[in-house]
């Protein structure tokens, strides 16, 4: 058996295992169950599967291709035929690919130990590596936290009795002898720069063939697939609606409703023969199912598989019109959110955002002469994307795809504006969340976008930007439609988080205030630790989304309390027993053990965190 450290996993069960219902382990290039069995497993000869390696492993690769261009490069410069034609064979006892070269006894092979990397950045390393494998992005600008990641790994030299480097021991925690295979040390695997990092989940091959490759059932099986019994749409659909459609309301609810239950009591109903209105209903279960799977951590083989029969109708549904490729491509952005098949968030969402702007969706004047639902509608479009291009861009500290100063229209209408005080309307939670992803593009722009703006001006933008804020917290909608299902932003506790990671965005050091004074570390310190209790509320209320977003934040809040409790002048052990951060930061590490069950980084910066908490709990005895 191969070691777990470098074992690859198919995303899906082989044939065999999925046909008899047995578990299968996934297991490439064979399933454990077929090798038990003395058959052949699917995988052999399935060359679309799609295979998961850990991190460490690949950057091993990686370092190890380098290495070998390298002495391919030596080779051929002290090569005595500096003509050398390409044709011909290379001299085995210059260069061999077959074995690795002679190296010290201390150096292994690099997929047991990547090279050597200095252990005082771990921070900033593991918000990269965070960013890869959640987010399969290579890179991370300013407003991701990198910069203020790099700026906390300083502070922490605190925590040091010598105010040396922060450093760990190489020895995992025994917690994590629960999962699959070894932990190694969170410093040694982050090996590589922010540049080199791998794309570890997809690439943009947006309009090559649809990527069937992901799902379990060959194309004659995902023709054969019905819609699932008329409870589960029900409940898929709520959830949808509930969920999904509240942050980015794409969707006509009430046209769809009409035309999911004619095509599913009428399968010769001419909409079922719809490329477009197939791939909608398709994606709207896929979605529905992943955003569950979000919030209860359940399996997400049902998601994906919707998600694979939505893209049989996605090349026909795409030249259907620009109005109908957007949306197409804002479906898979949503459900990209919570499950990473398929294009990558941030590619995705540049692709929409080019498409809405060559359509003229910013501009007023292409409103002209449109009847007003069609105004609204192409409103909802174009202010969804907006809000997705802001949430994926400032996550990962990219530049927005749509700029403010571009847009000249209003956004869309709350349509169901009532005077009753006792009533939200459908659009007003989309309108309130939109205001949120205006200041947040605010903020980005104010505070990395750096000028030689005089300190009081600059205070002057904090404190707008600030007082903003506080006015949006206040003014959230109320009462919030009651639901059954365990929705995220029908709480006041998600508002609360959205609140101060916002101020924790705000107040972290920035290029627009490089250094914070006593104050605002203390506002940025009740921030951070706000941020982190009003997660682990809505976790203990079953209303916290799972997805790579919020591990980022949750990330992100961790990283900022640390700075704030340790850049403080006062006397270390003071700050620790008169706060509760070893509290928060330990909620942190709770949420970071059960974000490990959907991404192996998050138990890397568990332990991150733990060690942190582990040195802070000796100030709190006095020791």
């Amino acid at each position: 058996m191969p070691s777990s450290s470098s074992t690859a996993r198919a995303n899906t069960s082989c044939r065999r295992c999925h046909r008899r219902k047995k578990r299968c382990d996934r297991t490439l290039p064979q399933c454990e169950t077929c090798i038990q069995a003395h058959v052949e497993c699917s995988f052999l000869d399935d060359d679309r599967q799609v295979g998961t390696y850990p991190i460490a492993y690949v950057q091993g690769l990686e370092t190890r291709v380098k290495e070998l261009e390298k002495q391919l490069s030596a080779a051929l410069v002290s090569s005595p035929y500096p003509n050398l034609h390409p044709d011909h064979d290379f001299d085995q006892s210059i260069i061999n690919f077959a074995t690795p070269p002679d190296t010290d006894s201390s150096d292994t092979f690099p997929f047991a130990t990547p090279p050597s990397h200095s252990r005082s950045d771990f921070l900033v390393d593991e918000l990269k590596r965070l960013s890869l494998e959640a987010a399969a992005e290579r890179h991370l600008g300013s407003s991701s936290g990198l910069s203020f990641a790099k700026l906390t790994q300083a502070v922490l030299r605190r925590l040091s009795p010598d105010k040396a480097e922060f450093v760990f021991d190489d020895t995992p925690d025994e917690s994590t002898e629960q999962y699959d295979g070894p932990l190694s040390d969170p410093l040694l695997d982050a090996s590589t720069s922010l540049w080199e990092l791998n794309n570890s989940f997809s690439s943009p091959c947006l309009f090559n063939q649809p990527p069937l490759s992901h799902v379990m059932e060959d194309e004659t099986m995902l023709a054969d697939l019905q819609f699932p019994d008329r409870a589960h749409i029900e409940y898929l659909m709520e959830f949808y609606f509930a969920h999904s459609h509240t942050l980015y309301p794409i969707i006509r609810q009430t046209e769809f409703a009409s035309v999911i239950w004619r095509v599913y009591n009428n399968p010769q109903d001419h909409l079922a023969g719809s490329a477009l209105w197939m791939f909608r209903i398709w994606m709207v279960l896929a979605i529905g199912s992943t955003t569950h799977c979000s919030v209860t951590l359940g399996d997400e083989s049902e998601s994906i598989l919707y998600y694979n029969k939505a893209m049989v109708y996605f090349e026909d549904a795409l030249g259907l019109g620009d109005m109908a490729a957007l949306e197409v491509m804002m479906l898979q952005v949503s459900y990209s959110f919570f499950n990473q098949v398929g294009p990558n968030t941030f590619f995705l969402v540049g692709v929409a955002a080019r498409m809405a702007i060559g359509i003229g969706l910013h501009s007023s004047s292409s409103y002209a002469n449109l009847p007003s639902d069609v105004i609204e509608y192409r409103k909802r479009i174009f202010f969804s994307l907006y809000m997705m291009d802001r949430v994926v861009s400032i996550a990962l500290g990219r530049p927005f795809a749509i700029h403010d100063n571009d847009i000249d229209i209003e956004p869309f209408t709350d349509t169901g504006t009532t005077d009753d005080p006792n009533h939200t309307t459908d659009l007003s939670i989309p309108l309130h969340i939109l205001s949120l992803r205006r200041i947040a593009s605010e903020i980005t722009t104010a505070l990395h976008s750096p000028t030689n703006t005089p300190y009081q001006d600059r205070n002057k933008t904090l404190q707008t930007l600030h007082k903003k804020l506080l006015h949006w917290r206040r003014t959230m909608p109320f009462p919030l439609p009651p639901t059954p299902s365990p929705i995220p932003h029908l709480t006041s506790a998600w508002f609360d988080l959205n609140y101060y990671t916002h101020m924790t965005m705000l107040y972290r050091p920035s290029p627009l205030f490089p250094s914070l004074d006593e104050k605002k570390v203390k506002v940025l310190a009740t921030a951070a630790a706000m941020a982190i209790r009003q997660a682990m509320n809505l976790h203990r209320q079953g209303r916290f989304a799972y997805n790579w977003l919020n591990l980022l934040g949750v990330f992100q809040s961790a990283v900022a309390l640390m700075y704030a409790t340790l850049a403080r002048p006062d006397e270390l052990g003071v700050v620790v027993r008169e706060s509760k951060v070893v509290e928060d930061l330990g909620l942190v590490v709770e949420l970071l053990r059960v974000f490990g069950r959907k991404f192996g980084v998050a138990r890397r910066l568990e332990r991150i965190v733990g060690v942190v908490v582990g040195r802070l709990e000796g100030y709190c005895s006095g020791e």
